[in-house]
Protein backbone atom coordinates (compact mmCIF):
# COMPACT_ATOMS: atom_id res chain seq x y z
CA UNK A 1 0.00 0.00 0.00
CA UNK A 2 2.92 2.33 1.07
CA UNK A 3 4.53 1.58 -2.55
CA UNK A 4 1.03 2.62 -4.59
CA UNK A 5 1.00 5.85 -2.72
CA UNK A 6 4.35 6.53 -3.38
CA UNK A 7 4.20 5.85 -7.37
CA UNK A 8 1.07 8.25 -6.98
CA UNK A 9 2.80 11.33 -5.56
CA UNK A 10 5.65 10.94 -8.27
CA UNK A 11 2.75 10.92 -10.97
CA UNK A 12 1.37 13.61 -9.80
CA UNK A 13 4.97 15.58 -9.80
CA UNK A 14 5.63 14.71 -13.21
CA UNK A 15 1.57 15.93 -14.16
CA UNK A 16 2.27 19.06 -12.54
CA UNK A 17 5.85 19.79 -14.13
CA UNK A 18 4.75 18.70 -17.14
CA UNK A 19 2.03 21.36 -17.07
CA UNK A 20 4.25 24.08 -16.14
CA UNK A 21 6.44 23.37 -19.07
CA UNK A 22 3.84 23.29 -21.20
CA UNK A 23 2.69 27.13 -19.39
CA UNK A 24 6.16 28.35 -19.67
CA UNK A 25 6.77 27.07 -23.73
CA UNK A 26 3.76 28.83 -24.59
CA UNK A 27 4.52 31.78 -22.89
CA UNK A 28 7.68 32.13 -24.56
CA UNK A 29 6.12 31.09 -27.93
CA UNK A 30 3.34 34.44 -27.07
CA UNK A 31 6.43 36.72 -26.55
CA UNK A 32 8.77 35.39 -29.38
CA UNK A 33 5.16 36.03 -31.74
CA UNK A 34 4.34 39.80 -30.34
CA UNK A 35 8.27 40.17 -30.94
CA UNK A 36 8.17 39.50 -34.45
CA UNK A 37 4.93 41.81 -34.56
CA UNK A 38 7.08 44.64 -33.91
CA UNK A 39 9.57 43.98 -36.48
CA UNK A 40 7.95 46.08 -38.77
CA UNK A 41 10.20 47.66 -41.18
CA UNK A 42 13.52 45.91 -39.53
CA UNK A 43 16.47 44.84 -41.63
CA UNK A 44 17.28 42.53 -39.23
CA UNK A 45 14.85 41.28 -35.89
CA UNK A 46 15.42 39.06 -32.85
CA UNK A 47 13.13 36.73 -30.97
CA UNK A 48 14.35 38.19 -27.79
CA UNK A 49 15.50 41.66 -28.37
CA UNK A 50 13.57 42.61 -31.62
CA UNK A 51 14.76 45.22 -33.90
CA UNK A 52 18.55 44.94 -34.67
CA UNK A 53 18.99 47.26 -37.63
CA UNK A 54 15.73 49.12 -39.60
CA UNK A 55 15.08 49.89 -42.97
CA UNK A 56 16.30 53.12 -44.42
CA UNK A 57 15.17 56.12 -43.57
CA UNK A 58 13.40 54.56 -40.20
CA UNK A 59 15.33 55.32 -36.85
CA UNK A 60 16.27 52.17 -34.54
CA UNK A 61 14.79 53.04 -31.11
CA UNK A 62 16.08 50.53 -28.30
CA UNK A 63 14.90 50.76 -24.75
CA UNK A 64 15.90 48.24 -21.97
CA UNK A 65 12.93 46.63 -19.27
CA UNK A 66 15.14 45.16 -16.56
CA UNK A 67 18.27 43.83 -17.84
CA UNK A 68 16.28 43.06 -21.17
CA UNK A 69 17.01 45.43 -23.78
CA UNK A 70 14.25 45.72 -26.80
CA UNK A 71 14.57 47.25 -30.16
CA UNK A 72 11.74 48.61 -32.75
CA UNK A 73 11.97 50.63 -35.83
CA UNK A 74 10.14 53.80 -35.89
CA UNK A 75 9.22 56.80 -38.29
CA UNK A 76 10.27 59.07 -35.91
CA UNK A 77 11.41 59.52 -32.06
CA UNK A 78 9.39 59.76 -29.11
CA UNK A 79 8.99 62.73 -26.96
CA UNK A 80 12.47 61.95 -24.27
CA UNK A 81 14.35 61.40 -27.96
CA UNK A 82 15.87 62.65 -30.65
CA UNK A 83 16.93 61.70 -33.99
CA UNK A 84 20.53 61.04 -35.89
CA UNK A 85 21.04 59.93 -38.93
CA UNK A 86 24.37 57.91 -39.28
CA UNK A 87 25.72 55.90 -42.66
CA UNK A 88 25.16 52.51 -41.49
CA UNK A 89 22.21 52.89 -38.88
CA UNK A 90 19.38 56.06 -37.25
CA UNK A 91 19.05 56.10 -34.16
CA UNK A 92 16.69 57.22 -31.55
CA UNK A 93 18.57 58.50 -28.98
CA UNK A 94 17.93 59.53 -25.63
CA UNK A 95 17.78 63.33 -23.67
CA UNK A 96 19.98 63.31 -20.76
CA UNK A 97 17.83 65.51 -18.75
CA UNK A 98 14.20 63.17 -17.35
CA UNK A 99 12.73 66.80 -17.01
CA UNK A 100 13.07 67.16 -20.98
CA UNK A 101 10.07 66.52 -23.20
CA UNK A 102 11.82 67.30 -26.59
CA UNK A 103 16.10 68.23 -27.21
CA UNK A 104 18.31 68.96 -30.35
CA UNK A 105 21.12 67.26 -28.63
CA UNK A 106 21.73 64.72 -25.48
CA UNK A 107 22.50 68.24 -23.83
CA UNK A 108 20.55 70.34 -25.33
CA UNK A 109 16.63 70.65 -24.53
CA UNK A 110 14.18 72.55 -26.85
CA UNK A 111 10.88 71.81 -24.53
CA UNK A 112 10.69 70.73 -21.12
CA UNK A 113 7.79 68.72 -19.46
CA UNK A 114 5.17 70.69 -17.35
CA UNK A 115 6.38 72.05 -14.11
CA UNK A 116 9.49 72.90 -15.70
CA UNK A 117 10.91 75.98 -17.78
CA UNK A 118 13.36 75.99 -20.30
CA UNK A 119 16.66 78.18 -20.21
CA UNK A 120 19.46 78.09 -22.34
CA UNK A 121 18.57 74.63 -23.01
CA UNK A 122 17.97 73.65 -19.66
CA UNK A 123 15.17 72.79 -17.81
CA UNK A 124 14.95 74.58 -14.63
CA UNK A 125 11.82 74.04 -11.65
CA UNK A 126 12.75 78.57 -11.46
CA UNK A 127 13.60 80.72 -13.83
CA UNK A 128 16.97 82.50 -12.61
CA UNK A 129 17.37 85.94 -11.62
CA UNK A 130 16.89 88.89 -13.74
CA UNK A 131 15.03 86.49 -16.01
CA UNK A 132 11.12 85.87 -16.12
CA UNK A 133 8.68 83.06 -16.27
CA UNK A 134 6.81 83.08 -19.30
CA UNK A 135 3.79 80.75 -18.84
CA UNK A 136 2.95 80.23 -22.49
CA UNK A 137 5.96 79.12 -23.82
CA UNK A 138 7.57 77.67 -20.35
CA UNK A 139 10.85 79.66 -21.08
CA UNK A 140 12.55 82.00 -18.94
CA UNK A 141 12.93 84.65 -20.80
CA UNK A 142 16.23 87.83 -19.74
CA UNK A 143 14.86 90.97 -19.11
CA UNK A 144 15.05 93.70 -21.28
CA UNK A 145 18.26 95.75 -22.01
CA UNK A 146 17.69 98.84 -22.86
CA UNK A 147 20.17 101.81 -24.40
CA UNK A 148 20.61 105.28 -22.34
CA UNK A 149 17.92 107.83 -23.20
CA UNK A 150 18.32 110.10 -25.87
CA UNK A 151 17.81 114.02 -26.18
CA UNK A 152 14.90 115.69 -25.65
CA UNK A 153 13.53 116.68 -29.01
CA UNK A 154 12.67 120.26 -29.38
CA UNK A 155 9.67 121.80 -28.02
CA UNK A 156 6.38 121.41 -30.29
CA UNK A 157 2.79 122.16 -30.39
CA UNK A 158 0.86 120.78 -33.16
CA UNK A 159 3.99 120.47 -35.63
CA UNK A 160 5.17 124.52 -34.81
CA UNK A 161 7.96 125.32 -32.68
CA UNK A 162 6.70 128.66 -31.64
CA UNK A 163 3.60 130.89 -31.72
CA UNK A 164 2.15 128.83 -28.70
CA UNK A 165 2.49 129.12 -24.42
CA UNK A 166 3.06 125.82 -24.49
CA UNK A 167 4.59 122.58 -26.03
CA UNK A 168 6.05 119.20 -25.22
CA UNK A 169 8.83 117.35 -26.12
CA UNK A 170 10.04 113.51 -25.86
CA UNK A 171 12.92 111.56 -25.49
CA UNK A 172 13.03 107.98 -26.53
CA UNK A 173 15.60 104.58 -26.06
CA UNK A 174 16.48 101.94 -27.89
CA UNK A 175 16.14 98.28 -26.67
CA UNK A 176 19.97 96.63 -27.36
CA UNK A 177 18.20 93.00 -28.22
CA UNK A 178 15.26 93.39 -30.40
CA UNK A 179 12.60 90.53 -30.66
CA UNK A 180 8.68 90.34 -30.48
CA UNK A 181 8.40 87.81 -26.79
CA UNK A 182 11.20 91.01 -25.55
CA UNK A 183 8.45 93.80 -26.10
CA UNK A 184 6.66 92.83 -23.43
CA UNK A 185 9.12 92.93 -21.34
CA UNK A 186 10.97 96.29 -21.84
CA UNK A 187 10.53 99.24 -19.53
CA UNK A 188 9.16 102.38 -21.45
CA UNK A 189 10.49 103.26 -24.29
CA UNK A 190 9.33 106.93 -24.84
CA UNK A 191 8.25 109.51 -22.73
CA UNK A 192 7.12 112.95 -23.03
CA UNK A 193 7.32 116.17 -20.70
CA UNK A 194 5.35 119.84 -20.89
CA UNK A 195 7.64 122.64 -21.82
CA UNK A 196 7.19 126.41 -22.53
CA UNK A 197 7.50 127.73 -26.00
CA UNK A 198 8.42 131.02 -27.73
CA UNK A 199 5.11 132.59 -27.86
CA UNK A 200 6.48 134.77 -31.20
CA UNK A 201 8.28 133.28 -33.90
CA UNK A 202 11.32 134.84 -35.75
CA UNK A 203 10.20 137.54 -37.88
CA UNK A 204 6.85 137.47 -36.14
CA UNK A 205 7.59 140.49 -34.29
CA UNK A 206 8.60 142.46 -37.39
CA UNK A 207 5.60 141.64 -39.22
CA UNK A 208 3.38 142.73 -36.59
CA UNK A 209 4.86 146.34 -36.45
CA UNK A 210 4.72 146.76 -39.82
CA UNK A 211 0.72 145.49 -39.92
CA UNK A 212 0.04 147.68 -37.21
CA UNK A 213 2.13 150.73 -38.74
CA UNK A 214 0.18 150.29 -41.59
CA UNK A 215 -3.07 150.15 -40.16
CA UNK A 216 -2.30 153.14 -38.33
CA UNK A 217 -1.81 155.10 -41.17
CA UNK A 218 -4.93 153.82 -43.04
CA UNK A 219 -6.86 155.30 -40.04
CA UNK A 220 -5.20 158.88 -40.26
CA UNK A 221 -5.57 158.81 -43.83
CA UNK A 222 -9.38 158.20 -43.27
CA UNK A 223 -9.28 160.36 -40.80
CA UNK A 224 -7.36 163.22 -42.87
CA UNK A 225 -10.15 162.99 -45.45
CA UNK A 226 -13.14 163.32 -42.79
CA UNK A 227 -11.69 166.42 -42.29
CA UNK A 228 -11.35 167.96 -46.30
CA UNK A 229 -15.11 166.50 -46.92
CA UNK A 230 -16.64 168.62 -43.97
Amino acid sequence: MPGQMQWVLLLLLFLVNSMEMLAQARRKKQVSTAMFENCTGCVMCSEDNGCISCQQRLFLLIWRDGIRQYGACVHACPLGYFGVRGQEVNRCIKCRSPSCETCFSKDFCMKCKERFYLHKGKCLNTCPPNTMAWHSTRECQENCETAPWGSWSPCTNQGQTCGYKWGSEIRVRETLRSGKEDAALCPVLSESRKCRMKRHCVGEKNENKKKGKKERKQRKKKKTDSFKVT
